[in-house]
């Protein structure tokens, strides 16, 4: 008698919604992204305005994470991440109007870009908690690493069109991305999940501050954590790509577009890899190597002067991105009991929007400084010096076997 198929999440409608709803919510983000920094670089021709704009989304989530984790553990999660595509649709919107009279500037566009922060703020928690009661616990580490295909499609398919449709008109691209957090909303509030809301404590110093103390008190959780947000400080160079298709390859807003999508296709393919073939041994291993990997693009990228390469070495960014991704996600997903989640994960969503946003903002400054190949090279080898101390400082991580085990 042939054993049962295997369980897929596939099979689990709450989590196929929870799908679709992460695609159109990814695609409008970056859709607007690309056309806000294409028009402000239009405007200025300031790389540290395209800094500024990361730094500028950041800001809510630095001011409100302790909020965030408190309102994802005590409410109703898929109504929190309703609210975040309210907030998103008012940004897309303020952009669509000021574009259409007109009155367009570079305060408005940043000004948009706070609006999404706000939003991100709690959107980036929500997503990630959502996920662990939308499939029985043994697909957990298949949803995370299938929740990271539907978040690589939209960043390959969202800057690409978010590039095209630009040249048509920034309106297209503002209606677009307003009409698609729309749809984004309908689709979560058609899910269904059975979770009882803990009782609401008292708030204290204490409940504020839980998710820290849970994290402090479990250095793997820390290190998987840490290593992400100095690796992608340093590493980062999303915010430059304005720069370097205009200045370095000679090209329009279509090339943008490819060099932003090359990242999320190298994602996306290392995500199904990983749906199919989940990570079960060796997992601190693979942690560090898939961090040097990432060091090493971005040095390969800095070096590039060709527009071929370059989009190979951001795809393969992408790629060990992604592993290192969904290693963390997993462990602190099923290391951490539900009714901490949303302040553990609201920590951990404040290091991630900090290696991002922050690490937008420094590339920005320091190419306003030293130039953009610099700033990138500079990145590229901190990566690798954050990867070898961080296996002297975490020995715990290093030796971490399975996922699964990681917090006990």
């Amino acid at each position: 008698m042939n054993p049962p198929a295997p369980d897929s999440v596939l099979n689990h409608r709450p989590f196929v919604l929870f799908w679709f709803a992460r695609v159109f919510i990814t695609i409008g983000y970056h859709m607007l992204v690309v056309a806000m920094g294409w028009q402000l670089y239009a405007l200025t021709s300031d790389p540290f305005d395209l800094g500024l704009i990361g730094l500028i989304q950041f800001l809510p989530a630095m001011a409100l994470f302790l909020v965030v984790g408190q309102v994802t553990d005590r409410y109703e999660r898929r109504l929190v991440m309703v609210f975040c595509q309210v907030i998103e649709t008012l940004a897309a919107a303020t952009l669509l109007i000021a574009f259409l009279t007109g009155t367009i500037t570079r305060e408005i566009i940043l000004g948009a870009a706070f609006i999404l922060g706000i939003a991100r703020a709690f959107e980036v928690t929500v997503m990630q908690i959502l996920v662990p009661a939308l499939v029985p616990v043994p697909l957990v580490p298949r949803a995370v690493a299938a929740s990271a295909t539907a978040n690589q499609t939209a960043v390959i398919v969202g800057p690409a069109i978010g590039g095209f449709l630009y040249a048509v008109g920034p309106s297209v691209v503002y209606g677009s991305g307003l009409a698609l957090f729309v749809i984004a909303a309908a689709l979560v509030l058609m899910i269904r999940i059975e979770r009882t809301v803990p009782a609401r404590e008292p708030f204290s110093l204490k409940v504020f501050f839980a998710g820290f103390s849970y994290i402090r008190s479990h250095p793997a959780i820390l290190g998987v954590i840490s290593l992400d947000l100095f690796a992608v400080l340093l590493g980062g160079v999303t915010a430059l790509l304005p720069v370097f298709a205009r200045d370095v390859y000679d090209a329009g807003p279509w090339a943008l577009g490819l060099l932003r999508a090359a990242p999320g296709l190298g994602a996306l393919t290392m995500a199904l890899a990983l749906t199919r073939w989940p990570i079960e041994r060796g997992v601190g291993k693979a942690m560090f190597a898939s961090v040097a990997a990432f060091g090493l693009s971005t040095i390969v990228f800095a070096l590039s002067n060709s527009l071929i390469v370059a989009i190979v070495a951001l795809a393969v960014l992408g790629a060990s991105d992604m592993v290192s991704v969904v290693i963390r996600m997993t462990v602190v997903q099923l290391g951490t009991p539900d009714e901490l989640r949303g302040r553990v994960t609201a920590v951990n969503g404040l290091f991630i929007g900090a290696s991002n946003h922050f690490g937008e903002f420094r590339a920005g400054a320091m190419a306003a400084l030293i130039g953009a190949i610099p700033a990138v090279l500079i990145g590229g080898v901190g990566t690798l010096v954050i990867t070898a101390l961080w296996m002297r400082l975490f020995p715990t991580l290093l030796h971490v076997d399975r996922m699964t085990s990681e917090a006990k």
